[in-house]
């Protein structure tokens, strides 16, 4: 059987429907459909079965999958002997991480890894912890880097492995003209009459918020649902919204916003997630050790 039927098949079962498997493998949703075809013929027997606008797997198609998974872990973990033998960091290492630490954190790590070890290419992409969970386990990533807020404790498959990174703390940031600018902390229940600019590219994120304003005894008045730090900031500047930020947040292109602490605090915590067969890949080796390194964001 060929593997690549063998991984579309096996993104298939992840991803539910042809054209998030498509974009994930970077074909076209007829390509994948051709691939299933074509495994289904090799095996004689009938693999997937259409449930409206997606699929599920028959028993012949989950067995399938399971093997599948086996052999791409051990493909993996082949890779993996191969290149502890090399003496030179060569290859290449796809990293995946959401924006608040990717910008806080990633630039600087990927620069000295450029300098120390030349012949080794670091190619990121941004993600929320979610897709790059899942891209991590459809090996369309190396590392993942992840927070407790998104994937809470056991939604990890067995076979990814976390090392904790840092602690973040959230932080109110208002504009330098706001009524609570020069104040070191703030209360939330202090935050009732405002209007609020949230960044919603992450639902859980958003949730959190909205539960910790209740638990308060008030909704927040949410005035500006934003995709990005970008606009975000830039409402928190012109004082029409304040907003409750990452602390990763308060490390960069803060030009009149003033940061005060929260009481009481939310933290989160963040960590870096990668395959548990890939851990002596000497590519991987060097970027743990290099994000290891104190203090994180130097």
């Amino acid at each position: 059987m060929d593997i690549g039927r063998l991984r579309a098949l096996r993104e298939l079962s992840i991803r539910k429907t042809m054209a998030a498997v498509a974009e994930a493998l970077h074909v076209s949703p007829s390509a994948v459909s051709q691939q299933i075809a074509l495994l289904e013929e090799e095996v004689g027997l009938r693999l997937v079965e259409r449930r409206g606008r997606g699929v599920v797997m028959t028993p012949a198609g989950q067995q399938l999958v399971l093997r599948a998974e086996k052999i791409l872990i051990e493909i993996e973990s082949a890779k993996a002997d191969i290149a502890e033998l090399k003496s030179v960091v060569s290859g290449e290492l796809r990293v995946a991480a959401f924006p608040s630490v990717a910008a806080a954190v990633i630039p600087k790590v990927v620069y000295d890894l450029a300098e120390r070890h030349p012949h080794l290419i670091v190619q990121f992409e941004e993600m929320e912890p979610g897709e790059s969970v899942a891209a991590l386990r459809s090996w369309q990533t190396d590392v993942a880097i992840i927070d407790d807020l998104n994937m809470p404790t056991g939604a990890l498959d067995p076979n990814i492995e976390t090392i904790f990174l840092m602690e973040d703390v959230f932080n109110v940031m208002v504009s330098r003209d706001h009524r609570l600018s020069e104040r070191p902390t703030v209360g939330l229940h202090e935050l009732r009459e405002d209007r609020w600019a949230i960044d919603t590219a992450s639902d859980t994120y958003t949730r959190m918020l909205v539960e910790a304003c209740q638990e308060e005894g008030f909704k927040p008045n949410i005035v500006a649902r934003c995709k990005g730090f970008e606009v975000t900031i830039a409402l928190i500047r012109q004082n029409y919204g304040i907003s409750i930020l990452p602390g990763l947040r308060a490390s960069y292109d803060l030009e009149d916003v003033w940061v005060c602490r929260l009481v009481p605090e939310i933290r989160r915590r963040i960590f870096i997630a990668f395959r548990k067969e890939e851990k002596r890949s000497p590519a991987l080796q060097v970027f743990l050790d290099r994000m290891a390194e104190k203090p994180p964001l130097s």
